[in-house]
């Protein structure tokens, strides 16, 4: 670790605020400085009663007039104070005898808080005080993000502590061009602000700074943190992609067949019931081409639901096998595991048999003997491929020669599992090849930034045959319709999801639920088989429900979000989504998905409900609005990433990778353009820089970006 950042905080504060500070991650003097404030209070002007307007803040010197505890209607501290230009009344529902004793009669008080006016005169609800005396601060008072035990004067005093001890080089490179959105001076565009100089503004900002451009971030002080930032992940996450290229990994090519026969990888394309897509081939020659290189692939796969992507990992799998090596193919439920499973057996196994090899299933619901059994054919390279859920990266799992690992839906496993998978594949010196499919589009600006460390290939059309689906966004006061749409549907021989966000009853939340719903329907629609699908029951149930709803015997699926993703249906042609505005709109993509796979007209219908005022939230309108005017999922993705952040998208992987803090991957393109121009030159020419740059605001964990 660098010197600079390597200084841990004092340690001078009691134990409860000590363990509060390392809560949030206030562990170095750098972390300190970089805990900025929420919002800021001003303090440096008193405002005289008379000029203090109903709904104002504001601070007034004033002397106590009467204190006294009043029992009716509830206990409560009743302090009058006069300023000389009006009388004020302070109310404490919550107080101490330390702080009435403190407000005694003749006390001179300095104030902070809501004035407002009533039949009873002014009046403050808890407000802030302190004994009248001593100057006043000069610079606004910061309020910042905090934790149980640890106040904001003990959190004030520690960082500007922390301030005063903390070195901050300069890491930008000299001569480094300040990026185009920096903001226009007099004389043309500004250099960026130093950054001492921008975090001592940003912690006491002066108050004829303007408010709005502290609270929208666009001050230039504000604009140094987030180019900073932006800067240092693009320079982890360009590292970490030029360390792997050092690395060893498998050839692994197809080898020349005998004269007159086929390779494995024809023989697999000829026994497919359907032809790849111009797009699926385009990506399989990508993923080909890197696997035939000694270096590790490291990417990512992402295409719509629906686009193909499975047959994609299937055609990956079979170059990887015709190689001489194993793969294993990981997916984050069982479900999903599954159904890879099937499909890939029947796909490949008619073509391995013959040589002896076969496709192996492993899940933490195995019975002792059978586990036993496949873990043998993984260690003796029997099992070609290798398919199951987190199973497949527990300890007593030995691969023979795995050379590929296939992640599907990637953002759903953390950074340890998969760290924990790439190390069950180094052997012999040599790393793995690593493949991740994501059915959620990844946003420009998140590809830009979050996954800069990956190759990226799109599967950007879908399959022929597959139906549009229209979505109706629908009120919940309506769900009788509904209802007799679903009876009309599957006596026309089709099949219906039924999707709730809770499978019991919450008295948190009054949304509906899978066990009551499931009791619903299955009295509305007399006749028809109505299954239930949740992540609490057992295993060999879910396969059962599962296996009677793809048999097409089941009418009638009520499940929660355990059928999101590769579920797939083709004779599902209505999807119904309950309470749909409280779901992420990613999510809400993936379930319409479930739908539309065969060549029966489909339907989403979104249900909503609306709160006590009668009113859906501004969060949930956007989200229905969008599901409603599009069914492309890339502007589903960017839309998304408006209304939720970075987060949703990122999943699990943010346990290694922190968010970012400061910039906002929609408004500052240009200062992440800025940064990923800067970041290679950096590493290049300016390595130590480079080095200092990232401990500053990543520490230890820029490591998990080998992940």
């Amino acid at each position: 670790m660098s010197a600079p950042y390597a200084s841990p905080a004092k340690k001078t504060a009691p134990s409860a605020a000590l363990q509060a500070m390392h809560k949030l991650g206030l562990v170095r003097d750098i972390d300190l400085a970089l805990h900025l404030p929420l919002r800021y209070e001003d303090e440096t002007r008193i405002t005289l009663l008379r000029n203090a307007r109903d709904g104002d803040t504001v601070q007034i010197e004033a002397t106590v007039t009467q204190c006294e505890v009043q029992l009716r209607p509830r206990r409560m501290l009743k302090v009058t104070v006069d300023d000389g230009t009006g009388e004020c009344v302070l109310t404490f529902f919550s107080f101490y005898p330390s702080q009435q004793k403190s407000m005694a009669v003749g006390a001179v008080l300095r104030i902070r808080g809501e004035v407002k006016g009533g039949f009873w005169g002014r009046q403050m609800l808890h407000p802030a005080f302190k004994a009248a005396g001593g100057e006043l601060p000069q610079a606004l008072t910061p309020v910042y993000p905090t934790a149980a035990g640890l106040p904001q004067p003990y959190l004030r005093r520690a960082i500007a502590s922390a301030m005063q001890r903390v070195q901050l080089p300069e890491t930008l490179p000299p001569g480094t061009p300040p990026p185009v959105m920096n903001y226009w001076g007099e004389n043309g565009l500004q250099p960026l602000m130093g950054l001492r100089e921008a975090l001592h503004f940003l912690h006491h900002p002066t108050p004829d700074v303007a408010l709005a451009t502290l609270e929208d971030h666009s001050h230039p002080a504000w604009q140094r943190l987030k180019a900073e930032e932006l800067l240092a992940q693009q320079l982890s996450q360009f590292r970490a992609k030029r360390e792997r290229a050092l690395l060893k990994a498998p050839v692994l090519r197809v080898p020349t067949p005998e004269p007159g026969t086929l390779t494995l990888v024809e023989q697999f394309l000829q026994q497919l019931p359907f032809g790849l897509t111009g797009a699926q081939q385009r990506v399989c020659r990508e993923i080909a081409e890197d696997m035939a290189r000694p270096l590790p692939m490291h990417r990512l796969l992402q295409g719509d639901v629906g686009s193909g992507k499975t047959v994609v990992a299937a055609m990956s799998a079979m170059v990887c096998i015709a190689a001489g090596w194993q793969c294993a193919l990981m997916a984050p439920t069982e479900i999903l595991a599954e159904q890879h499973f099937g499909k890939l057996v029947g796909w490949l196994e008619p073509i391995l048999a013959p040589l002896g090899k076969k496709v192996a299933w492993l899940s933490g619901a195995q019975k002792k003997k059978e586990r036993a059994a496949m873990l043998a054919l993984v260690a003796s390279g029997e099992a070609a491929l290798v398919v199951g859920t987190h199973a497949v990266i527990q300890q007593q799992v030995e691969f023979h020669n795995l050379a590929l690992a296939v992640i599907d839906e990637q953002h759903r496993f953390g950074v340890a599992q998969r760290l924990a998978l790439r190390q069950k594949l180094a052997h012999a010196g040599l790393e793995p090849h690593l493949l991740m499919m994501s059915a959620t589009p990844i946003p420009r600006t998140l590809a830009m930034s979050y996954y800069a460390d990956l190759d990226v290939s799109v599967i950007d059309e879908l399959p022929p045959g597959r139906t549009p689906i229209v979505t109706k966004v629908i009120s919940d006061s309506r769900k009788d319709e509904v209802i007799a749409r679903i009876g009309a549907q599957v006596a026309a021989g089709r099949q219906v999801y039924w999707v709730c966000p809770l499978i019991e009853e919450s008295e948190a939340l009054d949304l509906s639920n899978a066990t009551a719903t499931h009791t619903d329907l299955s009295e509305a629609l007399p006749g028809v088989m109505v299954g239930l699908l949740h992540s609490r029951m057992p295993t060999a149930e879910k396969k059962a429900v599962m296996e009677l709803f793809t048999a097409g015997i089941m009418g009638v699926l009520v499940s929660t979000t355990v059928i999101e993703v590769g579920v797939d249906v083709p004779n599902a042609s209505l999807m119904v989504i309950e309470h749909a505005e409280r779901f992420g709109l990613s999510q809400l993509h993936q379930l319409r998905g479930r739908v539309g796979r065969g060549a029966a007209a489909s339907a989403c219908v979104l249900l909503y409900s609306v709160n006590d005022n009668g009113r859906l939230s501004d969060t949930g309108k956007e989200r229905l609005r969008a599901m409603a005017e599009t069914n492309d999922g890339f502007e589903i993705a960017r839309r998304d990433l408006e209304i939720r952040g970075p987060g949703e998208f990122l999943g699990a992987r943010q346990s290694g990778d922190a968010l970012l803090r400061f910039a906002d991957l929609e408004r500052d393109v240009a200062l992440l353009e800025w940064a990923r121009e800067l970041a290679p030159t950096m590493l290049q020419r300016y390595p130590h820089l480079a080095d200092l740059h990232i401990q500053r605001w990543l520490g230890a964990k820029s490591e998990f970006l080998k992940a």
